[in-house]
């Protein structure tokens, strides 16, 4: 487990980061944290976040599966993204995790 700090909540942001029958090298694990913490600049609470890496039993090249669960208070956001890659992927995930919490913080401003 990875605990990000988060200067406006000063509450770390936890970060659990799996490989599912692999090792994640621990570049994989840094660069995933590191796109991660970007999102908290979208929302200033995220309270912690899933992350799942998986290899797809297919002969394509894209067998390289992430699954990020995101929690933030009274909701819980999920991006799975699949590429030839884990940094592809992870990154394909987290902005598709961004575009989310931007609709939702565009809702929350509307109320």
């Amino acid at each position: 487990m990875i605990n990000t700090f988060n200067p406006l909540n000063n509450i770390p942001m936890e970060v659990e980061v799996r490989s599912v029958h692999f090792s994640a090298d621990v570049k994989l694990v840094d660069f995933i944290k590191g796109r991660l913490k970007k999102l908290e600049q979208f929302h200033d609470n995220i309270i912690n976040s899933e992350v799942f890496l998986k290899l797809d039993n297919t002969s394509d090249l894209t067998n390289k599966i992430t699954e990020i669960r995101l929690k933030v208070p009274g909701s819980e956001l999920f991006a799975k993204k699949q590429a030839k890659s884990f940094e592809e992927s992870a990154d394909e995930a987290v902005d598709a995790l961004r575009r989310q919490l931007k609709k939702r913080k565009g809702k929350m401003s509307h109320v």
